[in-house]
């Protein structure tokens, strides 16, 4: 049984789904920092798709910085104050050219922050 549900009729890419899944599964602390992720062949198998999705996914979620390999021996979760101080650093990222690119459109900075007020309460942080 495979940790990973596949929707077959969701629009997201098979890898993206199999990344989301891990990226939950980290994230939620389900797979614990140091944990062995299953091998391409393996998770391949299991959800019955082409071992170059998984491979791709596994490469997104590297350079994300959700996962590491260790040559010969797999692929492992990374521990979650690395995936969130690097996820935090992507989402900025990319939070700052939305930011500039609504700011050119005519959005004005207090539209923005009562947006990301709002944000905040709804999300209850």
């Amino acid at each position: 049984m495979s940790l990973i549900v596949l929707n077959y009729r969701d629009s997201k890419p098979i890898y993206g789904q199999v990344g989301d899944g891990f990226r939950k599964l980290i994230l939620s602390g389900a797979l614990p920092a140091g944990e062995k992720l299953p091998s391409v062949r393996e998770l391949a198998s299991d959800l019955a798709i082409n071992p170059n999705t998984i491979q791709r996914a596994y490469r997104e979620l590297e350079a994300e910085g959700f996962i590491y390999s260790i040559a010969g021996k797999g692929s492992f979760a990374a521990a979650l104050s690395d995936v969130a101080d690097s996820r935090r650093e992507s989402l900025l990222a990319s939070f700052d050219e939305a930011a500039v690119e609504l700011l050119r459109l005519g959005m004005s900075a207090d539209a923005l922050t009562a947006r990301l007020h709002h944000n905040a309460k709804e999300s209850n942080l």
